[in-house]
C-alpha cells in the first residue's frame, strides 16, 4: 500500500495550502492508501482529521499522526509517537536533537531526519556549517535515529541520493514523502508499506524490524525557493533569523514541559 510520509496541511502548517480532507481526496485519486500528517511543530491537521472526519468519510484511508519538529541544532526531524501518546513539548519547537531523541524513545516513539541533505538551517547535515561539526553530529545522532527520509519530492536528485547512502551506511530504513504544501505536489513521492499498517503502533513496530522499504517518486519543481532562482538563497537565509526568534518565543513553555518530562521519564 502506498503512503505519502511527509504531508503538510492548511490546518497545521502556516505555509500549508490544502485542507486535510482535500489532501486525502487528492492522494486517493492517485492510488494512495494512507498518509503521515507531519505538520510543522503542530498536530492541528491531525486534530481536524480526528475530530471532524474520522469515522464519517474516507474510512478506507489510513491517516497516521506525526510531526515535523524544528530542532535548534540539527534541522527538521520527523517524529511518530504511539497511538494515544500526547506530548505538548512536540509542539514547542527548539529542543536540541539529542534531547528530542531521548524524549521520543522514552515514550516509545520513533524519529528520523527529514531531507538530511536539504537546505541549511532545515536539515541534519547542513544546519551547522563546518566539516568537523558535521562529522560529530552524524557520529553522535545517526545511530540513534530509527529511519531516514531518503526521498523527498521537493529536494534535488543529488540530495536524495546522499540521503539514501546515509541510510545505507547506518542500516536505517528509508521513507519517501512529497513534503507537499500545495495541491499539485501531493503524492509526488511514495513509501510502500504493508497493508497491515493501520495505526502508529503498527508503523513503529514495523520500522523497528529495520525492513527494506521501497520508496521513490518524481521531483517537484514548483517550490517557492525553486521559482525564485538565485533569490531563493535569501529566502533560505531568512529562515535562520526566523528559527532563532521562534525558538526563543517558545522557550519558557518548552522549558516548563521539559522539566516535567525529566521528572517523569528521563
Amino acid at each position: 500500500m502506498k503512503f505519502d510520509m511527509h504531508c503538510h496541511t492548511k490546518e497545521g502548517s502556516m505555509d500549508g495550502k490544502v485542507m486535510i480532507e482535500e489532501y486525502i481526496r487528492a492522494l486517493k485519486r492517485k492510488g494512495f492508501g494512507g498518509m503521515l500528517v507531519s505538520d510543522h511543530n503542530s498536530y492541528d491537521g491531525y486534530r481536524e482529521w480526528k475530530n471532524a472526519i474520522k469515522g464519517k468519510t474516507h474510512q478506507d484511508f489510513v491517516v497516521l499522526k506525526g510531526v515535523e519538529y524544528d530542532t535548534c541544532d540539527c534541522g527538521h526531524i520527523l517524529v511518530i509517537m504511539p497511538f494515544g501518546v500526547k506530548l505538548k513539548i512536540l509542539e514547542l519547537r527548539g529542543l536540541p536533537g539529542s534531547i528530542l531523541i531521548r524524549i521520543v524513545h522514552a515514550y516509545g516513539g520513533i524519529l528520523g531526519p527529514a531531507h538530511p541533505y536539504g537546505e541549511k538551517f532545515m536539515s541534519l547535515i547542513t544546519t551547522n556549517q563546518g566539516k568537523e561539526k558535521c562529522r560529530e553530529r552524524i557520529r553522535a545522532l545517526m545511530p540513534q535515529f530509527d529511519f531516514v527520509e531518503i526521498y523527498n519530492a521537493c529536494e534535488e536528485e543529488e540530495s536524495n541520493k546522499k540521503a539514501k547512502h546515509l541510510a545505507e551506511i547506518y542500516h536505517k530504513p528509508g521513507f519517501g514523502g512529497s513534503d507537499a504544501h500545495k495541491l499539485n505536489c501531493i503524492g509526488t513521492a511514495f513509501t510502500e508499506l504493508p497493508d497491515s499498517i493501520r495505526s502508529e503502533d503498527d508503523l513503529i513496530a514495523y520500522v523497528k524490524t529495520v525492513p527494506e522499504i521501497t520508496c521513490g517518486g518524481s521531483h517537484y519543481t514548483g517550490t517557492t525557493r525553486g521559482k525564485m532562482g538565485r533569490f531563493g538563497t535569501a529566502l533560505v537565509d531568512s529562515f535562520y533569523l526566523y528559527n532563532k526568534v521562534a525558538n526563543v518565543w517558545r522557550g519558557r513553555s518548552r522549558k516548563k514541559e521539559l522539566f516535567e518530562i525529566i521528572e517523569k521519564k528521563l
